[in-house]
C-alpha cells in the first residue's frame, strides 16, 4: 500500500511540473537569460577579435551551470535550455543584439583594436562580459 502511495505521489508531482512546464513562456524571453546570453556573446566575439584578450574558461564554465540551474528552478528542463541553445530564431535575435552592443560601444568590424578597447573597458566596468575576459 506505502509502495502504490509513493508511486502515485511521485506520478503526481511529475505530472503537475510538467503541465507547470507547459505553462512557462519561452525560456530566451527570461530577462535574465537573454542579458547573460548577450554577456556570454559579446565576450566571445571580442576574445576571436582580440589578441591580447581571452576567456575566463572557469569562469564561463561555472556562470554556465548557475544559469541553467536558474531556468531549471523556474521549472525548465535541460531539454528546454539545449532547445533554445540550438533554434536559429533565437541564434539570429542574439546574433543581431551582439552586433548592436558592439557597434553602439564603437567596435569596427576588422579593427582589433576596437575589439580590445571595449574588452578593456568592460573587464574595467567589471560587467558580466568583463568578469569573464582576461586581458592577455
Amino acid at each position: 500500500m506505502l509502495t502504490k502511495t509513493i508511486t502515485l505521489t511521485v506520478t503526481m508531482i511529475a505530472a503537475t511540473a510538467a503541465a507547470a512546464a507547459q505553462d512557462l513562456p519561452p525560456l530566451r524571453d527570461n530577462d535574465r537569460v537573454q542579458k547573460e546570453f548577450l554577456s556570454a556573446a559579446v565576450g566571445d566575439e571580442i576574445r576571436k577579435n582580440c589578441p591580447t584578450m581571452s576567456a575566463r574558461m572557469f569562469r564561463v564554465w561555472t556562470r554556465a551551470r548557475e544559469l541553467e540551474q536558474y531556468a531549471i528552478s523556474l521549472g525548465y528542463t535541460k531539454d528546454d535550455i539545449d532547445a533554445m541553445r540550438k533554434d536559429p530564431d533565437a541564434k539570429e535575435w542574439l546574433k543581431t543584439q551582439r552586433d548592436n552592443y558592439l557597434e553602439k560601444n564603437g567596435v569596427v568590424s576588422g579593427d582589433a583594436e576596437s575589439y580590445c578597447q571595449l574588452g578593456r573597458d568592460e573587464i574595467e566596468r567589471n560587467s558580466l562580459t568583463g568578469w569573464l575576459l582576461r586581458a592577455n
